[in-house]
């Protein structure tokens, strides 16, 4: 929400009230919000955009995607956009929660501010990826857990008060968290898997060489492994890719194996029937409509212009 002046407003209140539609957006490129939960009655709600959370004082139960995960006091967890999330609390819970939009990439008013957003989505997209969202951060390094609470409470503060300075107060007290965040996710991963941080290709580009190396592989391209791969939430797999690719998932995998059909028509003497199994057609004739309609003749016409082999098929 934005006041006349297009300040973000700081919101306080319960949870219930607060989102109480079903699918909610933010209207600012990020919000600060405390939340009480001892209310909580809503059924789980779908939200349009990224979230860090912190249990200020509190314990229950938090759910994700039909996941339920306990959460205490000090825990902090994160959200990606159209996760769906609720809470049911069993002691008085009191949350602060940090909200940011990828929308407002489109509609930054500097290029000082398409920056700083542009790396605040950097910070969270390598958060989310190496970060299990069905665990609570773990604060490893000496003294961040301290400097958060102290970070986010100068927040709050800026954030309420809106003195002179105070948006450029805030943005770098939100940078100063997602740093501390970012580097304790980065040593846990480097604990775990050494290699897990060598190398800092874009999430869109692992998940098209996932896609190209498990090809063959139908259960690797389902849309909830890829989730589960990417650390995603299922609906927004779905929207990612369509918006860096422009086309649909299942688009890019059905294209990318008719190249590779195309391919072994061209270069191989494998059967039609060879070829449908290689790469999981359901048979000769599901391959055959596919190819026609994309490639806008039969595969039998396109070996015949194309093959470097001589074959009987």
């Amino acid at each position: 929400m934005m006041q006349p002046s297009g300040r973000p407003v700081i919101k306080e209140g319960l949870f219930c009230t607060f989102t109480g539609i079903m699918n909610t957006a933010l209207h600012s490129p990020f919000e600060v919000n405390i939340t009480d939960l001892a209310h909580w009655s809503d059924r789980p709600l779908v939200q349009h955009f990224f979230e860090i959370v912190q249990v200020m004082e509190g314990a229950g139960t938090r759910e994700l995607n039909r996941n339920k995960i306990p959460y205490a006091q000090g825990h902090i967890f994160l959200y990606t956009p159209l996760d769906c999330r609720g809470f049911n609390s069993a002691e008085p819970t009191r949350i602060c929660s940090i909200r940011f939009s990828e929308v407002f990439l489109g509609q930054h008013r500097t290029a000082a501010e398409k920056e700083r957003i542009f790396q605040w989505l950097k910070q969270l997209e390598h958060i989310f990826y190496y970060h299990n969202r069905f665990e609570a951060i773990q604060i490893t390094h000496k003294g961040d857990c301290g400097m958060i609470k102290s970070l986010i409470g100068n927040l709050l503060e800026e954030y309420s008060r809106q003195d002179a300075w105070y948006e450029e107060n805030v943005q770098h007290l939100v940078t100063l968290i997602l740093n501390i965040i970012t580097r304790n996710i980065t040593a846990t991963a480097e604990q775990l898997l050494p290699q897990a941080t060598a190398t800092r290709e874009p999430l869109i580009s692992r998940m098209l060489q996932h896609i190209r190396q498990h090809i063959q592989e139908p259960e690797q391209l389902r849309i909830d492994h890829l989730a589960g791969v990417f650390n995603l939430s299922a609906n927004y797999v779905s929207e990612y890719f369509r918006k860096f690719t422009g086309e649909s998932v299942q688009q890019y995998i059905t294209q990318y194996k008719l190249k590779m059909v195309a391919q072994r028509l061209t270069y191989s003497k494998l059967t039609l029937g060879q070829i449908a199994d290689e790469l999981g057609f359901t048979d000769e004739s599901h391959l055959s409509r596919q190819f026609r309609k994309y490639q806008g003749v039969s595969p039998a016409a396109f070996r015949k212009a194309t093959a470097k082999y001589p074959t009987a098929n």
